[in-house]
């Protein structure tokens, strides 16, 4: 027998039934036995108790060999019915004896009832009632009231030992239930805690789907999406002069940051490229096309100012140079779903379509947000663009056209509430709606104060 089958609980639990039931059949046939030797050991009363203590025996052993097999568990439900009849058989050729009656009908509520429900209790009672029947094909049963307690013994011992061995067993059940519950909650809060580490490996759509059980929404189709890169202009230099430490710092921070911006405008974040991002709205919940357009241009709006923020922050960490980020957008219909083999599954975007945002965030400016003119036809009545032209771009025959991203129309002129400029030895990052009122005249003072001290440089 091997450990698998062993340890099967469905398994164990019907040979410890089987224990517990060729007790019962013994108690029975040893009730009838001694019934028949007080009386005056007629030879058909003898002739069914062995036949009882023969049945016992023989289900037994055969119900112990079957008990790896598929229909072990069925079997064991219908010869445990087979008991409730012979119970009733040794009940009515015992003469109704009225304690071991008693005791019998009891043990067969409690049986039944434990085992199966109502349904089991109803047909086990059938069954018992049939046995009592069968012996009026044999003889009319007779009552019989004895007070010798040497023909009830057998029965008590019998069905005393029964109700032993079931508590025995429902004890150890219990306890190995235990054993197994805090085991399957220990299991549990390692398989939050690996999930909640895998899910930072995977996409929410991907993640979202999958723990779902809905893949099949990461099949195959064709649709039209719009697709950001970005990368940070000098990074892969600054990191041959930075330790490793520091490094993965000021990535993990741009990430991070990066992240909840494209979190917060519903993009999906489809991989990280060292320190370039691919993003795609409209892959999965399309708001639609326009809709989905103007959310990358604003997640890449954002992007450009917490860049800003974040090159103070570096700054003031001992990074002179700052850090800028270049992107890409481009709108058209792309392959979106699932590829690779049965082993390794990548939920991704391809088309030329998406080669075309990667080679519009190559030709980006630093601090600069190139778009097609696909994309710029979805957003011009809501955002202002400046015309650059065209460029050449690797993979494509014909000149591209493109647009860079100055801001929303809403945030320019006299309602401007953003300002920023870069020159070489000045910067300025000035958000209006940030500042709060009691932190307004410090600004005004610092402003002020710079401005005198470029004037006095500039006359000097």
């Amino acid at each position: 027998m091997s450990d698998s089958k062993q340890a099967d609980p469905n398994i164990e639990y019907s040979l410890r039934q089987n224990d517990i039931r060729a007790l019962i059949c013994c108690a029975a046939a040893g009730t009838l036995l001694v019934n028949v030797s007080w009386s005056s050991l007629f030879v058909i009363e003898s002739l069914v108790a062995m036949s009882v203590l023969s049945y016992a025996l023989g289900s037994y052993l055969w119900l112990k060999q079957i008990s790896h097999g598929p229909r072990a568990a069925t079997l064991f439900d219908r010869v445990m019915t087979m008991d409730a009849a012979v119970i009733g058989l040794v009940v009515s050729f015992s003469g109704f004896n009225i304690l071991p009656t008693i005791l019998f009908i009891t043990m067969i509520q409690f049986n039944s009832l434990i085992n199966g429900g109502v349904k089991k209790w109803a047909i086990d009672n059938v069954a018992f009632f049939v046995g009592v029947g069968f012996t009026f094909l044999i003889r009319e049963p007779q009552l019989v009231f004895s007070d010798k307690l040497e023909i009830s013994a057998v029965s008590l011992i019998g069905i005393f030992t029964y109700f032993c061995a079931y508590a025995l067993y429902a004890h150890n059940r219990i306890h190995k239930l235990e054993l197994s519950n805090k085991k399957l909650v220990n299991e549990q809060t390692l398989y939050k805690l690996r999930t909640y580490k895998l899910a930072r490996y995977l996409t929410p759509t991907v993640w979202k789907a999958v723990n779902e059980g809905r893949e099949k929404d990461l099949s195959t189709e064709r649709k039209r999406v719009t697709v950001f890169f970005s990368d940070i202009m000098g990074f892969s230099a600054l990191s041959e002069e930075l330790e490793a430490e520091t490094l993965t710092d000021i990535l993990n921070t741009y990430l991070t940051e990066m992240t909840k911006i494209a979190t917060k405008h519903k993009g999906t974040i489809d991989k990280f490229m060292g320190d370039g991002v691919m993003i795609v709205f409209g892959d999965n919940e399309s708001a639609g096309v326009k809709t989905d357009c103007l959310r990358c241009v604003a997640m890449s709006i954002e992007m450009r100012r917490k860049m800003k923020e974040l090159q103070t922050k570096w700054y003031n960490q001992g990074i002179k140079k700052p850090l800028q980020i270049r992107m890409g957008i481009n709108t058209g219909y792309c392959t979106v779903g699932s590829f690779g083999t049965n082993h390794y599954m990548d939920y991704t975007v391809l088309g030329t379509h998406v080669n075309l945002a990667s080679r519009l965030e190559s030709a980006a400016s630093p601090g600069e947000i190139l778009v097609s003119h696909e994309t710029w036809a979805l957003i011009k009545d809501v955002v202002m663009c400046r015309d650059k032209g065209e460029i050449s771009a690797k993979g494509f025959s014909h000149a591209i056209k493109v647009y860079e991203v100055a801001d929303f129309r809403k945030d320019l002129g006299k309602q401007q509430s953003y300002f920023e400029h870069n020159s070489e030895g000045f910067s300025m990052h000035l958000d209006l709606d940030k500042i709060r009122n009691y932190d307004k005249d410090k600004v005004i003072t610092y402003l002020e104060r710079a401005a005198d001290k470029l004037r006095d440089k500039i006359i000097s």
